[in-house]
């Protein structure tokens, strides 16, 4: 199917025919039109270089709105989540007509299984091999000013096991550095990097294949959160009810997508490391320059009019909200096997899916939240989320922010805590070591609040503040018809905050919950609050409990708070490229959305 054709008949695409370059102008259009509430898939028809070299076309945010997602899947994600709750709890038919229809239903399974096909790849209609092979003919993006280089985003990374018998898709940034040599960002819990460790020990070469493009559902299988051991191909086929075709790559024994519209084939030396990055990533940060495997390219097929497709990734919201959504609902029936109690779970775009989760639980004993977040927190991808807020079943729905915060804060208390620590997401910056840090739990599954405060003004209680630190710039408080209001605190920071907080607790009957932050932020913006909040914190280390007092640092860390790495920046749109597509009337001027969403920082 020509899903850029169903886009655009659904009014959800649009064409870009002016010419745009691959170095920041198509990241910082796509990146500013997927924030908007109409967002649409993006096919750009005149991609060049600065030096007016041409490439082919290139399309962006195929994910970009619940339209477009249910489109792709051709269904709702709820209707494939039923689908997985009805196979994990059958029904025993109770007549010949449901016998036949759970029969016929058995039959149509064997579909999930992928399917090698020999011949009329639309992914080999064109063939480069040996010195025609050149990655600087693709129209690799650039998306970020610091960006170490340009980097395939929608790369499919097709990998499989040492002794051949399990395949893996995962979705992994690559680096291009030169005409056939490639880096590829295995972190160190995904499968790919498994499989490399096995071809290390066995001191040999392994065969990898990108593909890009095709079915888009291909992608999101590829960031699907399935078991170790599973192809994610398999979750392909039980959904569009038919085998993923593949065809065996040219130079390697990989198999990949038959109508995928460009395939990189090669080999990574497994002896052989190169530095990559920096990348502005999904959190909103750079990561940093570090070793990581090279490919080294033999091949690259393609159809014979393909298109390129990328994604975006910096601060939210983006692409990966929309795909997040799908994951959330289609996985919530294979989560309640963990936790059979689990009403329902939610994780916000602004939280970047691992760093906040909220969730709605049918407790049945004291201390049932805190089990469940142990689960949690042992589960597969879940493993790495590092803030989660569980609440009962009388709660506010979850996607109700302003309700949801409400509950929480009237039956927050110290007991309410659980600070822990485990594996974290190797992009994660605030941990003091990388993939491993605190994490914070939330049981507001019952009332363990105590007494309110005396709420004065901001003006009235940034005074009161300014008398102990001058340091203290500006405050801004939420939920003061709570018991626990939360006090953002914008601070120049010259002490450590532990220090500081010891010093307000003076007047502790003024304030319940503060949260420092640093000069970067609006005070008046919690959307993006919220998002570098819980980027920008460890549990362990950044959280001060006294007196029913609780202190949030979240301001960047230094060596003064025992933070030996580098803090990194945050991802910002080039304002000279912004003002000049805006002259060019390829983007509109939009200041209450640049404002809203940080654009400049």
């Amino acid at each position: 199917m020509n899903y850029i054709k169903l886009l655009e008949e659904n009014g959800l695409l649009t064409k870009i025919e002016q010419p745009v370059d691959i170095d920041l102008e198509i990241g910082h259009i796509s990146y500013i039109e997927v924030k908007k509430e109409d967002s649409k898939a993006i096919l750009f028809t005149n991609v060049i270089d600065k030096n007016g070299k041409k490439y082919p076309p290139v399309l962006t945010n195929i994910y970009g709105s619940k339209k477009a997602l249910e489109l792709i899947f051709k269904r709702h994600p709820d209707e494939i989540a039923d689908e997985i709750q009805a196979l994990l709890k059958p029904k025993k038919p109770k007549n010949l007509m449901q016998k036949i229809d759970f029969l016929s239903y058995l039959f149509s399974m064997k579909k999930v299984f992928t399917k090698q096909i020999d011949k009329n790849a639309q992914a080999q209609e064109i063939i480069h091999l040996n010195e025609d092979v050149n990655l600087l003919d693709l129209p690799v993006l650039k998306t970020w000013e610091l960006d170490g280089g340009r980097f395939i985003t929608m790369g499919q990374v097709y990998t499989k096991s040492l002794n051949g018998e399990l395949s893996n898709l995962g979705m992994y940034r690559l680096q291009i550095y030169d005409k056939n040599r490639l880096g590829m960002h295995w972190q160190i819990h995904k499968d790919g990097a498994n499989f490399f460790h096995e071809y290390k020990k066995a001191g040999k070469k392994m065969p990898v294949s990108v593909a890009i493009g095709g079915d888009p559902l291909y992608i999101w299988c590829g960031q699907a959160p399935l078991p170790k051991g599973i192809f994610e191909l398999l979750l392909y086929g039980f959904i569009r009810k038919e085998p993923a075709k593949l065809v065996k790559s040219i130079t390697n024994d990989i198999l990949v997508p038959h109508d995928a519209d460009f395939v990189i084939e090669g080999f990574v030396d497994t002896s052989k490391t190169e530095l990559e990055g920096p990348f502005g990533d999904h959190t909103g940060f750079y990561t940093p320059i570090e070793p990581f495997p090279v490919m080294d390219v033999t091949a690259i097929t393609h159809k014979k009019d393909p298109i390129f497709h990328a994604t975006v990734v910096g601060k939210p919201p983006l692409e990966d909200k929309y795909m997040g959504w799908a994951t959330e609902r289609i996985f919530l029936p294979l989560l309640k096997t963990t936790v059979p109690e689990l009403n329902d779970y939610y994780m916000p775009e602004n939280g970047v899916f691992h760093n906040l989760i909220l969730a709605k639980l049918n407790t049945l004993y004291p201390g049932h939240a805190k089990q469940a977040m142990h689960a949690f927190w042992g589960v597969g991808q879940m493993s790495f989320v590092k803030h989660a807020i569980f609440v009962d079943e009388n709660a506010p729905e979850l996607e109700n922010l302003d309700e949801f915060s409400t509950y929480v804060l009237n039956r927050f208390g110290e007991k309410s805590l659980l600070i822990s620590e485990g594996v974290c997401d190797q992009l994660d910056h605030a941990s003091p070591n990388s993939c491993y840090g605190g994490k914070l739990g939330i049981d507001a599954t019952m009332d363990l609040s105590d007494d309110g405060i005396n709420t004065v003004s901001d003006n009235e209680l940034l005074a009161k503040f300014k008398e102990i630190s001058n340091d203290i710039l500006e405050l801004k408080q939420y939920k003061t018809d709570t018991k626990n209001p939360i006090c953002i605190v914008k601070f120049s920071k010259k002490e450590r905050i532990k220090d500081l907080f010891e010093k307000l607790l003076e007047i502790k009957d003024y304030f319940k919950i503060l949260i420092f932050v640093d000069e970067q932020n609006r005070v008046n913006n919690p959307y993006m609050l919220t998002w570098r909040v819980v980027n920008n914190i460890d549990a362990i280390r950044d959280i001060y409990i006294k007196d029913s007092r609780f202190c949030v640092d979240a301001t960047p860390k230094n060596a003064q708070d025992g933070y030996e790495r580098e803090w990194p920046k945050q991802t910002d749109c080039t304002p000279e490229v912004v003002d000049s597509l805006i002259k060019r009337g390829i983007i509109k001027d939009d200041p209450a959305l640049f404002e809203k969403f940080e654009i400049f920082g």
